[in-house]
């Protein structure tokens, strides 16, 4: 696969043809924060908190293929408040109980909140009228907490078949699942629901804090960390 050149905020990187901005950028040591983009699925491009922008256009990291001397801007005030603000609205359209989440310390969410120094939101929040449930014998699913990255739509399949889907139109999209292929998840599978799960709409159930407070994954470093200076 031929290498080409490209520059990351004034960064000359080494990429292939064929990657990503995201996928170039953390090759050489640059975070780009994603929520929807998982390795291994198909880029989607749904949450745009990968936002970057080249040429003067604002373009999705993730499903942006790199070419021969592109200049990426990333990390800038611009675009950091608007990532920001991005994080900002996906937690006041939930209801986001992090104190009593089970994905406490393993949320991206979370995560990018801290790194990017969330505290009130600048929008009000709405409070959605959004249940629980329970009816997939292995997972509960929390209409609360999703975020819609479609994680679960692309990375859980039984035959070829997708146990998860959206369901209505607008500002009523919603996530749903295939009651006869979700019944038959087995532990495998839903373990693997609630790890492509970013936040915690996804749950397994009978099996809480195997990994105690304290010692998740971004406790005691920051999402990003794994990436920089790589």
């Amino acid at each position: 696969m031929s290498e080409i050149k490209i520059t990351i905020d004034g960064k000359e990187c080494t990429a292939k043809a064929g990657q990503t901005i995201v996928e170039a950028a953390r090759a050489n040591g640059i975070f780009i924060p994603t929520l929807c983009h998982f390795d291994g699925l198909k880029p989607a491009g749904a949450c745009r908190i990968c936002t970057v922008r080249v040429g003067g256009r604002n373009m999705a990291a993730c499903t942006t293929p790199v070419a021969g001397g592109m200049i990426v801007e990333n990390d800038t005030p611009e675009i950091n408040d608007m990532r920001k603000s991005i994080i900002e609205m996906l937690f006041v359209e939930g209801n986001h109980m992090c104190p009593v989440c089970e994905k406490s310390g393993n949320c991206e969410l979370q995560a990018l909140a801290y790194r990017y120094l969330m505290l009130a939101p600048r929008f009000p929040y709405l409070w959605p009228r959004r249940g629980v449930d329970a009816s997939i014998p292995k997972l509960y699913k929390d209409g609360n907490r999703c975020i819609q990255c479609l994680r679960c739509v692309r990375g859980i399949t039984i035959d070829g078949k997708k146990v998860f889907g959206l369901i209505n139109r607008g500002g009523k999209v919603r996530i749903s699942h295939d009651p006869k292929l979700s019944a038959s998840l087995d532990d495998e599978q839903a373990q693997r629901a609630m790890d492509l799960c970013p936040v915690g709409a996804l749950i397994r159930k009978e099996v809480g804090y195997a990994v105690p407070i304290g010692k998740r994954k971004y406790d005691d470093r920051p999402i990003g960390s794994e990436v920089e200076g790589a």
